[in-house]
């Protein structure tokens, strides 16, 4: 990475890609450094112990890199580290969760609102919390889908798989007459055409990414968001570093970008260890 600030965004793999790609839509003039744990992949089945340590080790990694901003794009991740990571970095740190509460609450009409997440983000209810600060009143119901995240790391979310899965794990929400749906997970949004097929035209999916993109504008300021001024202009240096495979990586992570992307392996592990 060159010396120039960068933003970076740390995720168990590359769910975290839903926010990097409004980062970059937003901050068209912002360098990204992003960091997906996919080797280690998904954080929602761990300990809090081992979410802690190895989002910290991926803290770590980027800290070698000047940063203006570090934004945790992982749900679960956010919702065990982000206290302590604010607490110890000095430099604006941006989780997901607040965020996509705000937009939902501003979304709902009927006030009954679902929250799917890992096993982790559920169990925290975090969510819950950030929803009934914002209003007292609402109904939330929130349901871990462990089966998600796997479909996206693995490439399988445009599957006919993808499809039996998410109707089979999305059917006890189907009762609960909600019309907002927290997408609780950043890899979700690339299950979110299925997703919104099973649960209907009626309800609206709530990604967090841009939320989270507008929150990053309060805290660095707007002066990137401009678009590059001259056409053709090369835009800035982005580094996209995986723990996992960096040719599944790279194939996920251009299809969901729409552009090439540098894609370099890195363990983590290792990172912390030397």
């Amino acid at each position: 990475m060159h010396k120039e600030q960068a933003i970076a965004v740390i995720d168990s793999g590359v769910g975290g890609l839903t926010v990097a790609k409004e980062v970059m839509q937003q901050f068209p003039n912002e360098r990204i450094l992003y960091v997906g744990d996919n080797a280690r992949c998904p954080y929602g089945s761990k300990t809090p112990e081992e979410i802690r340590s190895y989002s910290f080790q991926m803290i770590d990694f980027v800290a070698h890199t000047p940063l203006k901003a570090l934004v945790i794009a992982c749900n679960t991740a956010t919702a065990v580290v982000l206290e302590e990571a604010q607490a110890t970095l000095k430099l604006p740190v941006i989780g997901v969760i607040e965020p996509g509460a705000r937009a939902a609450v501003q979304a709902t009409r009927n006030r009954r609102i679902g929250v799917i997440g890992t096993e982790t983000t559920i169990r925290t209810q975090a969510y819950t919390r950030a929803l009934l600060r914002l209003q007292p009143d609402l109904h939330v119901c929130g349901l871990a889908c462990p089966a998600f995240v796997p479909l996206v790391e693995t490439h399988l979310a445009h599957t006919e798989e993808a499809r039996r899965v998410v109707q089979e794990t999305l059917k006890p929400l189907l009762r609960e007459e909600l019309d907002t749906l927290i997408l609780g997970c950043t890899h979700y949004p690339l299950l979110a055409p299925i997703i919104q097929e099973v649960m209907g035209d009626q309800v609206r999916l709530i990604s967090s990414a841009e939320e989270t993109a507008r929150e990053l504008a309060v805290h660095i300021g707007s002066k990137n968001r401009a678009p590059i001024s001259r056409s053709g202009e090369k835009g800035p240096d982005h580094l996209f570093v995986t723990s996992g495979d960096a040719d599944m990586f790279r194939e996920i992570a251009e299809e969901w970008l729409g552009t090439q992307v540098a894609v370099e392996h890195h363990s983590l592990v290792k990172t912390v260890q030397s």
